[in-house]
């Protein structure tokens, strides 16, 4: 059983940068790919990014650009650089953890908040 903890959330304004992370309890695992969601209320769960185990990324065209996905497989951690943050980008962000198996793992979330 693997859990992530994720990190990083809070407020920031209009423009701001945070950077959100998110940790495997077994440090090393390998053939994974970590997705990153998140949720506005009243709406579904949306992909914004993933990073494939070959480092490959893909991302949403709302965040393409601003936010940056990055992986540490030796240490089982995924983070997510967001920088020139708006009010929309105020959510609940999820990790998700796949293994090439299907298995999946989802952190607790973390809430970001942007004001103008």
């Amino acid at each position: 059983q693997v859990q992530l903890v994720e990190s990083g959330g809070g407020s920031v304004q209009v423009g701001g940068s945070l950077r959100l992370s998110c940790t495997a309890s077994h440090a090393t695992i390998f053939g994974w790919t970590m997705n990153w969601y998140r949720q506005s209320p009243g709406m579904q769960r949306e992909l914004v990014a993933s990073i494939h185990t070959t480092g490959r990324t893909n991302y949403a065209e709302a965040v393409k650009g601003r936010f940056t996905a990055s992986r540490d497989n030796a240490k089982g951690t995924g983070t997510l650089q967001m920088t020139s943050l708006t009010p929309e980008d105020t959510a609940v962000y999820f990790c998700n953890l796949v293994f090439s198996d299907g298995d999946s793992y989802w952190g607790q979330g973390t809430q970001v908040t942007v004001s103008s």
